[in-house]
């Protein structure tokens, strides 16, 4: 399991102060957040980490009260597969 900080905008795995994954958003209106990119290194490559940022991202939108619009295509994958993430998804 990889330690995933928080950032601004982001959440993000570190290793030696080099961001090995990050998943990056920013406020696009009152109650609403555009989750915009995620990358993952090759180091941490099918490891799911890329699904513990969704994860992390769908959690922290719960927390706050906020809508998701997924315009990563990994994210808006992310939707489709998994129902339980239709309370954050921006209709």
């Amino acid at each position: 399991m990889v330690d995933i900080q928080k950032g601004e905008g982001s959440f993000f795995v570190e290793e030696s102060g080099e961001k090995l994954a990050e998943i990056t958003f920013y406020k696009s209106g009152d109650n609403e957040i555009t989750v915009d990119h995620t990358v993952v290194s090759d180091k941490l490559r099918g490891q799911k980490v890329g699904n513990s940022l969704v994860e992390k991202v769908i959690e922290f939108a719960r927390e706050e009260k906020l809508k998701i619009v997924p315009v990563c295509t990994f994210v808006q994958k992310q939707f489709a597969k998994n129902v339980d993430y239709e309370d954050v998804l921006a209709k």
